[in-house]
Parts: structure tokens; sequence; C-alpha cells
């Protein structure tokens, strides 16, 4: 017996086609508010200070929502040296698409 989801899937046989379909993921590590002089004197070799520490939480957006929450890593193996973000929290929207 198929469960939800495979049920809707199987009523609507466009969710195939979406599914393949890729969409941008943006990762917010944080933010900085500086003056426009401070951000004009910028420049090679510079450093923009955050508002947040290396420890704290990142969050993900698509399309400008809020949908989840995570912590940096490096990866390893054969992406090593890369980041990826290991979720933590995954946002509950209202209104929801599915």
């Amino acid at each position: 017996m198929p469960d939800n989801n495979e049920a809707r899937d199987q009523a609507n046989p466009q969710n195939d086609m979406f599914s393949v379909i890729p969409i941008e993921v943006t990762v917010s590590v944080g933010r900085a508010r500086p003056m426009i002089r401070d951000l004009l004197a910028l420049g090679e070799n510079s450093i923009l200070s955050l508002d947040t520490r290396v420890d704290d939480p990142v969050e993900l957006f698509v399309g400008g929502r809020l949908i989840a929450r995570g912590e940096l890593e490096e990866l390893e193996g054969e992406d090593a040296g890369q980041l990826g973000v290991r979720l933590t929290e995954i946002i509950k929207q209202s209104g929801s698409f599915r």
C-alpha cells in the first residue's frame, strides 16, 4: 500500500517533471552593516566583520524564504576542502507548496 507521498505523486504525474528542476539555495553566514565610507575604503586583503561567530548557525534560503538552519562543515573524501551544511532545523512553512 503506497504511503501518502507515493499516493500524492501517483495522483499528480507532473511531480516527476518538477522534481528534476534545479533550484538555487542561498546560505547566509552573517551580515555586515558598514558605513558607506568604510565600505568604499575596503581593498584587497581587507576584512569585513560579520555579526556572527564561526560556530553560529547559518540560514538557508530559497526564493528569499528561510527554509532551514544548519552548521557549516568541511567535506571529506573526494570533496575534501569544500564546505557543506549539516541541517539542524527545518522551518515549517505556512501556506507551503505541498
